[in-house]
């Protein structure tokens, strides 16, 4: 029988090793857990069950197989989460007719291929001249392979005449950020005359570009394709697809501000190295971080006094609970040009990092007199804000007292003075927003209840499952009512003519099971005194239905005369209202 690409899809991959490429993944017991990547949360609710392969947020109560999983993190639809997974299994689909193929499927191609032609134009005379530049400027040949560096000729419709040649509309390149439509509706290159490099997503696919100038100087030395449906310059680290395994493995991750940089750091052996593009860092980029570590150093051109972006984007890690160290480079030298010099003194600056705070004391103090009232401050009013955004109290009592030693005052007028101080962005508001709380669980009463007793039968089936009767089965749902049905024939599950996702949903309420194993560990006695609460309440929960139900007949039949029926209908609600009193006092 052959297997469908899905099922293929499912068997070669491992959801842990899937999910743990995004994430970092704790064992617990027989599963794994994590802090949710949907929504912002203090202790893990997010679980995988490696033998099911699924996965569930407990806070949240997203969940499901690898498939959901792409689709919720990567923000695709299933077409485009099908084809990352295939690629990551090695699976290859059938080719698509053209009227299924997605908006994104078509964009990646366009970036694909305009990525091969840059890197064919380094063939050219020109291109070779590029090559030669790279080259003498220190990048090796094996890393413009790795990084797939490209040239984009001189040329208004170079690229353009290319794509079109080969089947791809010039309304699809602008929508690429690779053409730009003048004012007469023509369309032409916006990569013209510069060194190309690939800006990749988090599974090498290419979303964008930044093309640096070669010779001329009357341009902008950078630019980089716009804010698209593939690339977000705030969403997009440039190097992470290359360099997450080794953060996580190191943990620790280096910041740049260029290409170039990261491209060098990798060459030196620091292939934990991402490049920010030129902006400061955003609150979705480190919610990527964060999967790998939580340690940064960064390679920043750092202005302590001021509130340059740079230092927003810092400000945004310090308070996230990143820890934070700053490379210090000399002065008018960047990484690149530190390590194509001599990649031995970059290893010694990254050894020699100094914790930001530290950082941020040395250089409050460097030229101000901290004797002086004026240099007091001039130093606290630093000092000060960077103090307020530290999350941990405990470390930020210890900097009161060192900034209060320094300056030689009493440790009650810092702590009065950081009151006053109002932090100039609602930092952790926009980072949360971001993320967003969990949503409002929409599950019933009943189903709650449903679901707890369904968990506690899965963890003492013998002693509970046999004390159901057969008119308990008719209290439950349908979906409940079946697997209650298999667990007490003891047969395997053939869910298949079941209703729809039973199957998945016997999986989640055993992963539920599992899980709440680890955290409540209850006795037999006490599992079934649990449980006989959830059946009382579940069958007070059908009796009140009951009597809503009969209250509502009573008065149609009311209102249309029909007392033979309303006293018939009031008698039924008196003996459901003594079912009630007796179920409730028993």
């Amino acid at each position: 029988m052959i297997s469908s690409p899905i099922d293929e899809i499912k068997n070669r991959l491992d959801i842990v090793e899937v999910i743990g490429s995004y994430i970092k993944l704790q064992k617990a017991g027989a599963n794994y857990r994590a802090l949710c990547p949907f929504h912002s949360e203090k202790k893990p609710s997010f679980f995988i069950s490696p033998a099911r392969q699924i996965w569930h947020c407990f806070g949240c109560s997203k969940g499901g197989n690898i498939f959901q999983f792409i689709m919720e993190i990567e923000g695709v639809e299933f077409g485009d989460a099908l084809r990352i997974l295939a690629q990551k299994a090695g699976v290859q689909l059938k080719k698509q007719p053209p009227e299924l193929i997605t908006e994104r499927q078509r964009l990646d191609e366009v970036c694909e291929l305009a990525t091969q032609f840059f890197e064919k134009q380094l063939e050219s005379k020109t291109g070779e001249e590029v090559k030669k530049y790279l080259l003498e400027r220190g990048i090796s040949e094996e890393s413009i392979k790795k990084w797939r560096i490209g040239w984009a000729p001189e040329i208004r419709q170079s690229l353009s005449n290319f794509l079109v040649s080969n089947g791809y509309q010039k309304e699809e390149m602008e929508k690429a950020g690779l053409a730009i439509k003048s004012e007469s509706a023509d369309f032409f290159d916006r990569f013209r005359g510069r060194i190309m490099f690939p800006i990749f997503d988090l599974n090498s696919q290419v979303a964008g570009f930044s093309g640096r100038i070669f010779k001329s100087e009357d341009l902008a030395k950078y630019i980089n394709t716009p804010n698209t449906l593939l690339y977000d310059k705030s969403k997009i680290l440039y190097g992470l697809d290359k360099a997450r395994l080794e953060i996580r493995k190191k943990d620790f991750c280096i910041l740049v501000e260029g290409q170039i940089d990261a491209i060098a750091a990798h060459q030196a052996g620091f292939e934990n190295a991402v490049a920010t593009l030129g902006t400061a860092l955003a609150p979705y980029q480190l919610r990527i971080l964060k999967r790998y570590s939580e340690n940064l150093f960064t390679a920043f051109d750092m202005d302590v006094a001021g509130n340059t972006a740079t230092k927003r984007g810092i400000d945004l890690a310090q308070v996230q609970g990143f820890n934070i160290k700053v490379i210090t480079m000399p002065e008018g030298l960047d990484p690149a040009d530190i390590i194509f010099k001599n990649p031995k003194d970059w290893g010694k600056l990254v050894k020699e990092a100094k914790s930001i705070l530290n950082f941020y004391f040395e250089t409050a103090f460097s030229g101000r007199d901290p004797k002086s009232p004026e240099g007091k401050k001039e130093i606290s009013k630093i000092l000060l804000p960077v103090i307020k955004k530290i999350p941990n109290k405990i470390e930020q009592s210890h900097w009161i007292q060192t900034l209060s030693n320094l300056l030689g005052v009493k440790e009650e007028a810092v702590t009065d003075e950081l009151k006053k101080v109002k932090l100039e962005f609602p930092i952790m508001e926009d980072y949360n927003s971001t993320l967003g709380p969990p949503p409002i669980s929409r599950k019933s009463r009943k189903e709650l209840l449903e679901e707890r007793l369904t968990t506690l039968i899965l963890k003492y089936p013998e002693p509970l499952i046999n004390s159901l009767s057969d008119e308990d089965f008719n209290l439950f749902t349908p979906k409940i009512s079946q697997i209650l049905t298999y667990l007490k024939s003891k047969h395997p599950p053939n869910f298949g003519k079941g209703p729809a996702g039973l199957s998945d949903f016997f999986n989640y309420l055993y992963l539920k099971a599992e899980t709440e194993a680890e955290d409540y560990n209850l006795t037999t006695q006490q599992c079934k005194e649990e449980f006989e609460n959830c059946l009382k309440e579940i069958k007070l929960l059908g009796i009140k239905n009951k009597l809503d139900e009969i209250s509502k007949d009573i008065k149609e039949a009311e209102k249309e005369k029909n007392f033979k029926e309303a006293e018939k209908l009031t008698h039924q609600f008196n003996d459901f209202s003594k079912l009630l009193r007796d179920l409730e006092v028993a």
